[in-house]
C-alpha cells in the first residue's frame, strides 16, 4: 500500500514487501514485458537523435539553473499567470493542497471532478479526501482509471496499471461497468472505457490536473499526455484546479524545445506526445470560466539547502529509470511503497519525509548505473542513494539502539582488524578455522545471521587456507638469502 509523502507514516521494509512482489510470477511477467516494450521503443527513437547527449546537458543545465533560483522563478510565474486570469494558491503541505482544493470546489458547488492523470494528487492522497468530502473524483486516464476501479495502487509513473494484463482488465470492467459479455480484446476495452468516459466529460464542470511544466515567462502551465482525456479535461470543465509541484516550473517558454523532446522518448518511446496542451490564464469562449493553481511544497524546498539532494527535485517523472533498473524490474512498484516507486522513488520518498517514510529505499538498488545512464536530466541517482545510505547510518549511529545494533557492531569489528595488521591475520585465523562448519562442496552456505542473506542466494567461496601475506612470506624465506 502507497503511503501519504509528507506525513510520518512509514511503509513497509523493501526487503519483506520485495520477497512478496517476487513470489507473484504473473506480476513479474505482466512487469517485464512492459517495461522491456518500452524499453526497445525509447532506444529505437534515441538511436535515431546525434544532439541526444547534447539535449541531456541542456535540460540539466536548465533545472540546474532554476532549482538555485527557485523563489525568484516562482513569483515570476504567480504573477505572471494572475495577469492572464488565474489565480495562485500556495500550499506548505498536504493538509494544506487538500484543504485549497476542497475549498475551491466547495466554492463552484462541485459535488464531482474529472482528473488528468497527475502524482502530485496522489501524493497528497488527494482522492480519498475529496470521497471523504461527500466529492467524488473520476480518473479519465486509462491506466489510473484501472487502477482506481480495481481499488489498486499505481505501480509505475507513466503506466500506473503496468502491472495488469488486460484479462486482469477485462474482469475488473466487467464488475465496475456492469459488462458481463465483455472480452479482453483490446479495441472492446478502450471502446468500454471511452463511451463510460464520455459522459463524465460532458457533464462534470470542475476539472484537477497536473502539470508536467510551469513557465515562469508566461505563467502557463503545459501538460503532455497519449490518450487525448487530458485535452478533454483541460478545455471542456468550467473550472479548472491545477496541483503543481513547486520544482515544475521552468524559466522560458523556450526551454520547452528541450524537454518536449525528451520526455516523450524517455517516458514512452515516442518521438512527441501525441497532446500537448498549454494554456495560460482564462480567456473568453476558450476553455475553462476559472483557471486555479495549487502551487505545493510538501517537503521539496528543504532539499534546496543540500547540492546533491537538489539534484532530486530535477526529475521529470518519465519512468525510464523504472524501466532500465534490475530491481524495480523484480519486484514492480508496490514493493516501495510508496506513489514514487523505482530508483527515483528510492531517492525522492525518503527525502521528501527526511527519511522518516522508509529507511530502506535507498538501500533498494544495485547501484549498476542504468538509472543514471537513461535519465534524460542527468540526475546522478547511484550518488544521491549513497548520499542517503550514509545519512541512514549517522543518524541510526547518533542512538543507542543504531550504537549496538549487529550491523553497527560488525562494522566496528571490522574496522578495528583492519587497522591493525596482527589483528587483521589474527581474525583471518579465526575465520578459517569457524568456515568448516559451514563449508560444503567449495563454497560456504547457510551461514549466520545477517551472513546467511548473502549465501542464500549468491555463491561465496570460502577462504583460503593460505592467505597472500601467507604465500608471499613464503615465496621470499624460499629464496637464497632470502631476496625477493
Amino acid at each position: 500500500m502507497s503511503v501519504r509523502v509528507g506525513k510520518t507514516s512509514t511503509a513497509a521494509e523493501f526487503p519483506s514487501a520485495a520477497k512478496i512482489a517476487l513470489k507473484n510470477d504473473q506480476l513479474r511477467k505482466n512487469v517485464h514485458h512492459a517495461t522491456n516494450v518500452i524499453r526497445n521503443k525509447r532506444a529505437l527513437r534515441v538511436e535515431e537523435m546525434p544532439d541526444w547527449q547534447l539535449l541531456r546537458d541542456a535540460a540539466s543545465a536548465i533545472k540546474a539553473h532554476t532549482l538555485k533560483n527557485l523563489d525568484t522563478y516562482l513569483i515570476e510565474f504567480e504573477r505572471n499567470c494572475e495577469l492572464a486570469g488565474g489565480k495562485v494558491h500556495w500550499a506548505r503541505d498536504a493538509d494544506e493542497a487538500n484543504s485549497i482544493a476542497l475549498d475551491l470546489i466547495r466554492q463552484y458547488n462541485g459535488t464531482e471532478v474529472i482528473k488528468v492523470k497527475t502524482m502530485t494528487s496522489d501524493e497528497i492522497q488527494l482522492n480519498p479526501a475529496l470521497e471523504h468530502a461527500g466529492i467524488t473524483p473520476y480518473e479519465t486516464d486509462l491506466a489510473d482509471m484501472i487502477v482506481q476501479m480495481g481499488n489498486d495502487e499505481p505501480s509505475h509513473i507513466v503506466v500506473p496499471a503496468l502491472h495488469r494484463n488486460r484479462f486482469e482488465v477485462r474482469d475488473i470492467f466487467r464488475e465496475t461497468m456492469d459488462l458481463p459479455d465483455l472480452t479482453e480484446q483490446p479495441e472492446e476495452l478502450t471502446g468500454a472505457a471511452r463511451t463510460y468516459l464520455r459522459e463524465r466529460f460532458l457533464n462534470v464542470k470542475i476539472g484537477i490536473s497536473g502539470a508536467n511544466f510551469a513557465i515562469a515567462e508566461t505563467g502557463g502551465v503545459c501538460v503532455v499526455e497519449s490518450e487525448g482525456n487530458g485535452r478533454m479535461c483541460l478545455t471542456m470543465p468550467d473550472v479548472l484546479i491545477s496541483l503543481i509541484g513547486v520544482e515544475k516550473v521552468i524559466p522560458r517558454f523556450e526551454d520547452l524545445d528541450v524537454f518536449l523532446q525528451l520526455l516523450p522518448r524517455s517516458a514512452t518511446g515516442e518521438r512527441m506526445n501525441p497532446y500537448n496542451s498549454l494554456w495560460c490564464g482564462v480567456h473568453e469562449g476558450d476553455g475553462p470560466k476559472a483557471f486555479h493553481v495549487i502551487l505545493l511544497d510538501n517537503g521539496r524546498t528543504k532539499l534546496l539547502h543540500d547540492e546533491m539532494e537538489r539534484e532530486t527535485l530535477a526529475c521529470i517523472r518519465c519512468g525510464a529509470c523504472l524501466n532500465a533498473c534490475p530491481v524495480y524490474r523484480e519486484t514492480g512498484g508496490h514493493a516501495y511503497g510508496s506513489i514514487y516507486s523505482g530508483p527515483i522513488g528510492a531517492i525522492l520518498s525518503p527525502q521528501l519525509q527526511s527519511l522518516e517514510h522508509s529507511r530502506s529505499l535507498p538501500y533498494a538498488s544495485t547501484l549498476c548505473g542504468a538509472c543514471y545512464e537513461v535519465c534524460p536530466v542527468k540526475i546522478n541517482i547511484p550518488e544521491i542513494l549513497i548520499h542517503l545510505r550514509g545519512r541512514v547510518v549517522r543518524e541510526d549511529q547518533a542512538t543507542l539502539s543504531g550504537k549496538l545494533g549487529v550491523e553497527n557492531l560488525a562494522m566496528q569489528g571490522a574496522a578495528m582488524a583492519f587497522k591493525s595488521e596482527s589483528r587483521y591475520e589474527a581474525a583471518q585465523k579465526l575465520v578459517q578455522i569457524g568456515q568448516g562448519l559451514f563449508e560444503r562442496n567449495g563454497q560456504l552456505t547457510n551461514l549466520p545471521g545477517m551472513a546467511g542473506a548473502w549465501t542464500k542466494f549468491r555463491d561465496l567461496k570460502p577462504i583460503p587456507k593460505q592467505s597472500f601475506r601467507d604465500w608471499w612470506k613464503s615465496r621470499e624465506t624460499s629464496k637464497p638469502g632470502g631476496e625477493a
